[in-house]
């Protein structure tokens, strides 16, 4: 079983074969689909699943905090689901590919104290931007 399907199983979320579908199409490490996308693969799999179906279902599953949005510059919007691993994004400015990336240090201890205005800082965000080697090249 996947680890999204495992923690919606431990939520006590019901699974129901569109919910089920969705999520597995969701699953695995550099997943960064967008809904149509999602759409699209859950169709393969269980063809009468309807678009309003998977929007409803990755929006609930955002409320949920198993899956994150990530919006990048205009695009279509994309749903993470290591909503439960620390991570930032490598977004490449041509094709749009997002890749999760774990860099070294700590961006909220990185953060100067005179630069914080007073501000209990709990999470940052970092987005790395450039070209893949297929946009490269």
């Amino acid at each position: 079983m996947s680890d999204l399907l495992e923690r919606l199983r431990g939520r006590g979320w019901r699974l129901t074969s569109q919910r089920r579908v969705v999520a597995e199409v969701l699953d695995g490490e550099h997943v960064h689909l967008t809904a149509d996308e999602v759409h699209a693969r859950a169709a393969e799999r269980l063809p009468e699943i309807s678009r309003a179906t998977v929007y409803n279902t990755l929006g609930e599953l955002v409320t949920l905090g198993e899956v994150v949005e990530v919006a990048t510059d205009g695009r279509a919007k994309r749903y993470d689901p290591n909503a439960h691993r620390p991570h930032q994004h490598l977004i490449c400015t041509g094709c749009g590919a997002i890749r999760d990336v774990q860099p070294r240090g700590n961006p909220l201890a990185d953060l100067p104290a005179e630069q914080r205005f007073g501000f209990a800082v709990s999470q940052a965000e970092v987005t790395y931007r450039g070209l893949c080697p297929n946009c490269a090249g």
